[in-house]
């Protein structure tokens, strides 16, 4: 399992549209990837999990992943949070 700590830098937080390219993009793995803020833990399956996290700029969050192609599901994740969640 790899687990991964990130730091919402988007000033609008995780809205509509990044959540659901976060969802698009973990699926196209095997692996299982959740997100976890505090004690909550959500699979990454679904936009109404992402939004009932109530993301906001500033927050940290964890992405876990586990399976098959969790590297690969990582470096997707590192791609996302590093580029289109920051430049929103």
């Amino acid at each position: 399992m790899i687990t991964q700590e990130y730091i919402i830098t988007a000033a609008e937080g995780m809205h509509a549209r990044p959540a659901t390219n976060l969802i698009r993009l973990a699926k196209t793995f095997k692996s299982v990837t959740k997100l976890k803020k505090g004690d909550k833990v959500i699979k990454l399956n679904s936009i109404l999990n992402i939004l009932s996290m109530g993301l906001k700029g500033g927050d940290a969050i964890t992405i876990l992943i586990e399976g098959e192609d969790e590297q690969d599901a990582r470096e997707a994740i590192n791609k996302f949070f590093n580029g289109e969640l920051k430049h929103l």
